[in-house]
């Protein structure tokens, strides 16, 4: 019996130590305005041969207009399947669902490499453990578009204002220049 409760004891803690991992790096889901979104995607550019990813893609609104606007592809991520069930729903309904994709994961873990354009709407804290993760990853001349949030001492190229939202957009430098930022 005690063999049990330690096994209980040990597997409670896991399960907690996990979930308090998953509650740091999470995000409250708050929409993106669709004012804000048509800016992020006109201050970054967007045209049909970008390949828009979004981190914390909520309802997936960002990709599915890059998509249905401006001709690009698109991918979100989030941690909440009930978003990406809603994003799935809402690519259809546009009729974007071949443009676009949605996973549910983590985005400290997921593989944005190949964005032409990166969307964020986090955290400050969040866009600044994120920061190396781009630069080391992203190819230079790739843009990155936040929503409210900038980058530290990594000062963005354009900022705009919408409607009292600031947006953000920073072009990843060459490699040997990223180092100079911290």
């Amino acid at each position: 019996m005690k063999s049990v409760k330690c096994l209980f004891v040990l597997l409670f803690t896991l399960a907690f130590t996990q979930l308090n991992a998953q509650i740091d790096l999470d995000v409250p889901y708050v929409p993106t305005p669709m004012e804000v979104v048509d800016v992020m995607l006109d201050l970054a550019k967007v045209n049909r041969n970008d390949v828009v990813y979004d981190l914390g893609c909520g309802d997936g609104r960002i990709v599915i207009t890059a998509a249905k606007k401006y001709g690009a592809t698109g991918i979100g991520v989030d941690l909440n399947p009930e978003r990406i069930e809603e994003a799935n729903a809402y690519a259809k309904e546009k009729g974007v669902e071949k443009k676009v994709k949605f996973y549910e994961g983590n985005l400290f873990d997921f593989d944005f490499s190949k964005a032409t354009v990166l969307t964020l709407y986090l955290l400050p804290d969040v866009n600044l453990k994120l920061m190396p993760k781009i630069l080391k990853e992203m190819k230079p001349g790739s843009r990155v578009v936040s929503h409210a949030f900038d980058m530290g001492d990594w000062k963005p190229d354009n900022q705009v204002s919408v409607d009292g939202r600031t947006v953000y957009l920073w072009t990843v430098p060459k490699r040997k220049e990223s180092s100079r930022i911290k």
